[in-house]
């Protein structure tokens, strides 16, 4: 099983993480509020400002402190230059 550190000493397996998103977007606001509703959320942000959520294979929702892009580069995840696609 391979452990990814999602900042301030926590970590989550990573062949139960499905996406990991930026939490600014509507849909995944109502994301956040539905697991909350039906106690499946994890808060790991430590107090600190919400940068990433981790969706879970197991319908959990975990909050982190990190950006997305730290998360999936310590996940090993490759990433695309899509700053170039993002201005055109």
């Amino acid at each position: 099983m391979k452990l990814i550190s999602i900042g301030f000493g926590n970590m989550i397996s990573a062949d139960r993480l499905l996406s990991i998103v930026s939490p600014d977007a509507a849909p995944i606001k109502r994301l956040v509020q539905e697991a909350r509703e039906h106690s499946m959320l994890i808060d790991a942000s430590c107090g600190r400002k919400t940068r990433a959520v981790l969706v879970m294979d197991t319908d959990h929702v975990i909050l982190s402190g990190l950006p997305p892009e730290s998360i999936a580069k310590r996940a090993g995840f490759h990433l695309e230059d899509d700053a170039k696609e993002e201005e055109l």
